[in-house]
């Protein structure tokens, strides 16, 4: 197949991903003979779109996996999705809501039955839209959170772990979203800083004339106080402790308690106890055995005991009762407040404390053993920075609430008998009681949290309880490569699970990455506007390009720019290998191609395969140390500078000459280096390369099923390189004098140089004249040799001179040298006083001192050189 003489990659990339999935290419075995390579995909919501989040982490991914794969690993990227309680369940009833209808209205089966219908017909919108990305999943182990085979570990563990006294069911403070109406657990509570107001309320002291004032921010949950508190060593309170308060509106009669949750800095020392809206309160009510009073109803309106004001949201009772304070004349002072308040992650609405009966998993004994694996380093983050935030997650670790007031979900495996009263937690279904016999069972109404199965990830979707054989082979995987704003959601929780359920750790390394921001250093958001659709830029540009401006030059854990800039660049850099792999190509049709190690290699042929030795064994050793945008950015260098701007030119003298063993020779190396460039872009770039690479010569197989170039230290051509460098450097001076000069860059002129390289010069000079517009290169001993007035160019290994001719004004010449001396002097300034610096002589290693004082002397040289030159110039003005 002929390569298009243009890079359009919606001529190829849908054609070759469809190929790759045809040929199993994704598909990973069980393969004794080989190590197992494992990724699990964070699975992203049936819900969902794919955002550049998602094509952030799964590009970086696929490059792991695809490299792994290339390597020999029986590599396994194993995708899935995940059912997302909450946000499925609100697209859910906003689509009833549009016919009219109500959760209620059609009952929990006619529900679960249009929730699946909306799964089947989105669901897999997201897996389609990560094939476009080029995500190489093993799409025949694709799972789904709530399928047979995770639904069946979810009831494992929670049985386990009812069984082990680790879930119990309880009347608890809990976060209550009162607009999705249901528990939250505290990861799923975004705190936003707001300007609220401090109230100062008079509580009198019962049968005296006394009062203890009390500050609030949440003055319409007075109404469920029952009690006032002040900690046991202020004195300004010590007479109060034991006695009773009136609470005002109500005139009901609270204690006043001592205890040691008080601050006593904090407004007047005394704080109102409101058990049932207050994790705090809930606690000191627990301690002195208070009564808990609920006032705000699930749907955020007030209760009963707001009277006349029953039904009323509670934001808009806080006036009410604020006015109600001031004619009573309790309400002391109000205070500006500047505070966090908890929002529901899901709809953003304020998020209320409330006393519920929940289902809680006991995190202590789970926490230990988890925090254990992270500090004893069998689990490692990347960044290792990222690690405090993991510890300081699970060292202050609450109970987790787990059950949820939803529909859609895995249901609690909790059964009721309604005539005696037994629970029975269950993996299977329960039709009778076993402690009475009736048929009168009812199951728990609640499902469970979604981060419950997400938990369970890394061995639910390999066949946990059962022993299978995927299990056995790919598990523990081996990187889990995740965002940081999900380190306590997702991270800590599969952590514990792996280590209580499988007694092995989930994953061996934690890659976290940043987020994509905008061009200014913005987070994208609908707000700003500023968000970009990745499906749109493969529609234009093409995955290749997205994937490339994604990754090259990322840093693990931190943040990346997205910008026009970059997109135009990482398709300049698409079009440089599209041209210069057909230049290649163009040139070897219908030749012979050698082995490499039957070619009769020139200077540039070794420095060229020297320096892709390097990038493979750098490339390598970066991803290996999942440095992904460094190996991208030294392969960016190694293809457009070394590859295409060096070594292609520097081919043109041989291909166009009449020697045909050596044209057949560098041929063969341009063969030899593509391929193996190829092999090492493809993990990041894989239908460019794969488009490319089936159209080499002697290429019958995928790339997909290629090997990773290995380093070879046999290609390490030291001489070949110090003897090629120079005439690229040379190429490089004349090129940069014509330019200065306003020459035509194809202008002919002489050229003299003065070196002790003299023998690399000579045989490098056909690259000199052709590829700089020399006519003819003339090796010197002294400047005084030569006639003509020259133009001088100082370089590290000798000087060359270039007759004036037409080419250049002397005035401009004086000042080009000048300038050139100008730098040189502020370099000798910068070295000068380094080598000066105490600190750095006594800290830095030697070998640094030592290359400091040889720049210094490289740099006095050429300040010589180049005054020498100015005073022989200023003469000829």
């Amino acid at each position: 197949m002929e390569m298009s003489k243009t890079y359009n990659p919606i001529e190829f990339e849908d054609r070759i991903y469809k190929t790759w999935e045809e040929e199993g290419y994704f598909t990973a075995k069980v393969d004794r003979e080989k190590l197992p390579f494992t990724i699990v995909i964070p699975p992203p919501n049936i819900t969902g779109q794919l955002h550049m989040g998602h094509a952030l982490n799964n590009t970086i991914q696929d490059s792991i996996v695809r490299f792994k794969r290339m390597q020999g690993y029986s590599a396994l990227w194993l995708p899935g999705t995940d059912h997302a309680s909450i946000a499925t369940e609100v697209k859910i009833v906003e689509q009833m809501a549009s016919e009219g209808l109500t959760k209620n209205d059609v009952g929990r089966d006619g529900f679960l039955e249009r929730a699946w219908a909306w799964k089947d017909k989105y669901g897999g919108r997201i897996v389609e839209q990560l094939k476009k990305l080029g995500s190489s999943c093993d799409w025949s182990r694709l799972s789904f959170t709530m399928d047979d085979k995770c639904s069946k570990a979810v009831k494992e563990v929670f049985v386990n772990l009812y069984n082990k006294g680790l879930i119990y069911q309880g009347d608890r403070i809990i976060n209550w979203c009162p607009c999705c109406k249901t528990a939250l657990s505290d990861a799923e509570v975004e705190y936003e800083e707001e300007d609220s107001f401090l109230w100062h309320i008079k509580y009198q002291v019962k049968d005296s004339d006394d009062y203890v004032v009390v500050a609030t921010s949440r003055p319409e949950t007075m109404l469920g106080d029952t009690a006032v508190a002040v900690h046991p060593k202020d004195e300004r309170y010590k007479n109060l402790i034991g006695k009773t308060v009136i609470l005002p509106i109500i005139n009901k009669e609270i204690p006043n308690v001592a205890d040691d949750y008080v601050e006593l800095e904090f407004g007047t020392g005394a704080v109102k106890i409101t058990p049932a809206h207050d994790p705090n309160d809930f606690e000191v009510g627990l301690r002195h055995n208070l009564e808990i009073v609920k006032v705000i109803n699930d749907d955020g309106t007030m209760g009963a005991l707001a009277g006349e004001c029953e039904g009323m949201p509670s934001a808009d009772y806080r006036p009410v009762i604020v006015e109600k304070l001031k004619a009573l004349g309790v309400l002391v002072k109000t205070e500006p407040l500047h505070h966090n308040v908890g929002h529901c992650y899901r709809c953003h609405s304020t998020v209320e404390s409330t006393v519920s009966k929940q289902w809680f998993v006991k995190m202590e004994p789970l926490a230990k053993p988890a925090v254990d694996v992270v500090k004893n380093k069998k689990i490692k983050f990347i960044p290792q920075r990222f690690s405090k935030i993991y510890y300081n997650w699970m060292n202050n670790i609450k109970d987790w609430c787990i059950s949820r007031q939803l529909w859609w979900g895995h249901r609690i495996p909790a059964y009721y008998c309604q005539d005696c009263g037994e629970i029975i937690v269950s993996k299977e279904d329960v039709h009778v009681c076993t402690k009475c016999g009736s048929a009168n069972i009812k199951q728990d109404e609640d499902v469970l949290d979604t981060w419950f199965s997400s938990a369970l990830w890394p061995f639910s979707t390999l066949g946990y309880p059962d022993k299978t054989e995927d299990l056995e082979y790919f598990y523990p995987t081996d990187v889990l490569v995740t965002a940081y704003d999900i380190i306590f959601f997702w991270v800590a929780r599969m952590i514990f699970s792996g280590v209580e359920h499988m007694n092995r750790i989930p994953f061996k390394d934690v890659l976290i990455h940043g987020i994509v921001r905008d061009a200014q250093g913005r987070k994208m958001s609908k707000s700003l506007g500023n968000g970009i659709d990745p499906l749109l830029i493969i529609d234009k540009y093409g995955a290749d390009t997205l994937r490339f401006s994604l990754i090259n030059g990322i840093a693990p854990g931190s943040d990346t720019r997205f910008s026009d800039e970059k997109l135009e660049g990482s398709r300049n850099f698409m079009n440089k290998i599209w041209n210069a792999s057909r230049f290649v190509l163009m040139n070897v049709e219908g030749k012979e191609i050698l082995d490499i190690k039957d070619c009769k290699l020139n200077s540039a042929d070794k420095w060229i395969i020297s320096k892709l030795n390097k990038a493979v064994r750098e490339v390598t050793v970066n991803m290996e140390k999942y440095e992904l945008g460094i190996a991208l950015s030294k392969l960016y260098d190694f293809v457009w500078n070394d590859f295409c701007d060096w070594y292609i030119e520097l081919t043109k003298p041989v291909l166009y000459g009449d020697d045909e063993i050596k044209r057949t020779s560098t041929l063969s190396v341009l063969v030899y280096v593509l391929k193996e460039t190829l092999k090492l872009l493809h993990p990041f770039v894989p239908f460019i390369t794969e488009e490319i690479y089936s159209n080499v010569p002697g290429v019958t197989e995928s790339i997909m099923v290629s090997s990773f170039p290995r380093y070879n230290a046999k290609f390490n051509y030291s001489k070949a390189v110090k003897d090629i460098e120079p005439i690229m450097a040379i190429i490089k001076a004349v090129r940069n004098t014509k330019a200065k000069t306003g020459a035509a860059p194809s202008k002919k002129v002489q050229l003299f140089v003065k070196t002790d390289l003299s023998n690399a010069i000579k045989k490098g000079s056909v690259y000199i004249e052709k590829l700089a517009g020399v006519s003819a290169v003339t090796l010197i001993n002294d400047k005084s040799e030569l006639t003509l007035k020259s133009i001088s160019q100082v370089l590290d290994f000798g000087e060359l001179y270039i007759p004036m001719g037409e080419l250049v004004d002397y005035s401009q010449e004086l000042k080009r040298l000048k300038g050139e001396l100008d730098s040189t002097e502020s370099e000798i300034k910068r070295a000068s006083g380094k080598l000066m610096n105490k600190g750095f002589l006594d800290k830095a290693p030697k070998n640094l001192v030592d290359a400091e004082r040889a720049k210094l002397d490289k740099f006095i040289d050429m300040r010589n050189k180049l005054k020498k030159e100015i005073a022989e110039l200023e003469q000829e003005v």
